[in-house]
């Protein structure tokens, strides 16, 4: 570790580069509304910012918008005291149940991408990459802002399988691979070029840090998408928009997926991913594994088990020291440790904190754990 005290965008840097930041990078944990109101109740003040609160670095996205637009109209079909059927902004037509807990997901019942047709007529007028509102109207301004940053500044690189499945379904989307591929192959194309085209005034103007992708493209067991059918559809577009973003010097980029991901990562790595979150301990991930496995190709986001937090102080940190060697891992580089999704209303405050804490503990006295 670094003696030299750094800012958040230089230790960002650093812990994302195997450097030797002056402590690992604390990111922004996410959290359930439910449990903030939850911990109002146990002490956390209602005045105070959670990122401050915690100690977390800062980090921020370039506000670009990478949607559909317009998106499609929000429209009621049904509406009971517990129901309500309606279509969403990205084409879903789902059931949702009104007393839902927080976190639980609705029933799916239609989409809107469901042939070329559809393709034509619905989607593609509205991932135009000269919409005027895919940037903020005062972007100048903005750009003058961030000029002098002293945190990491991200920029989204978009999705080839996250955004076809919630527009198309997993199942359609699966048939679809076998039964039509030459549209997937040009939609995922399309999508490559259009984010290119998009992000390339960002790219200019901000010179980002890093770059982000959201896929969530896999299950507690593995994949949704075979391997075979990611280099075919996928990886050609990931290459392409990240060696984009390569060319502007931004090298850092992360990957946003749940479930089992072990099948996907060589794929991603060839498709110049540099690191991966958020590793859910639910679905097997095994980041100790990983590291072993991976050295220092791989920048590790995540991999604590948030059903852990809601246990007693002792599970928590046999978990951290023993299970995770967060010690180990964090003298590695190229880790950062996270929570494997949101935290649940089931974690109490003191549990949080106690976690927090000792991380903390970890990361700024490592002789202390040696």
């Amino acid at each position: 570790m670094s003696s030299v005290r750094m800012n958040a965008r230089e230790r960002f840097i650093a812990t994302m580069k195997f450097g030797e930041p002056d402590r690992v990078f604390y990111m922004p944990h996410w959290f359930w509304g439910t449990t903030i109101e939850r911990w109002h109740t146990e002490g956390l003040p209602r005045d105070v910012h959670i990122d401050e609160y915690f100690g977390f670095d800062r980090y921020q996205s370039v506000p670009i918008n990478l949607g559909l637009l317009p998106p499609f109209e929000y429209e009621v079909y049904y509406e009971d005291d517990e129901h309500r059927i309606y279509r969403r902004g990205d084409g879903q037509i789902v059931k949702e149940f009104k007393r839902r807990p927080e976190g639980s997901m609705p029933q799916w019942l239609d989409y809107a991408l469901k042939s070329e047709e559809d393709w034509e007529r619905q989607f593609k007028p509205r991932l135009n990459p000269n919409s005027p509102a895919r940037y903020p109207l005062w972007w100048d301004d903005y750009v003058r802002s961030v000029k002098d940053r002293d945190y990491p500044l991200g920029i989204h690189l978009g999705s080839y399988y996250g955004w076809l499945r919630n527009w198309m379904g997993i199942e359609n989307l699966s048939y679809m691979m076998y039964d039509n591929p030459q549209l997937v192959e040009e939609i995922c194309n399309y999508m490559a070029d259009f984010v290119i085209k998009v992000v390339e005034r960002a790219l200019e103007e901000v010179k980002p840090d890093f770059a982000l992708m959201w896929e969530d493209m896999a299950m507690k067991s593995g994949p949704l998408c075979s391997p075979e059918h990611f280099r075919r559809f996928m990886l050609p577009c990931y290459k392409k928009v990240t060696g984009f973003a390569r060319s502007y010097g931004v090298d850092i980029v992360l990957l946003d997926s749940d479930g089992h991901v072990d099948p996907l990562i060589p794929l991603w790595l060839e498709g110049g991913v540099t690191g991966v979150y958020p590793f859910e301990r639910a679905a097997n991930e095994d980041i100790v594994a990983l590291r072993k496995q991976y050295g220092k190709s791989l920048v590790i986001i995540g991999g604590v088990d948030k059903r852990v937090l809601a246990r007693s102080e002792e599970e928590i940190k046999h978990h951290l020291l023993d299970e995770l060697q967060l010690p180990w891992m964090i003298s590695q580089g190229g880790y950062v440790p996270f929570i494997d999704h949101a935290v649940p209303p089931d974690v109490p405050l003191k549990n949080f904190q106690f976690y927090w804490d000792l991380v903390r503990d970890i990361a700024e006295n490592p002789g202390k754990y040696a």
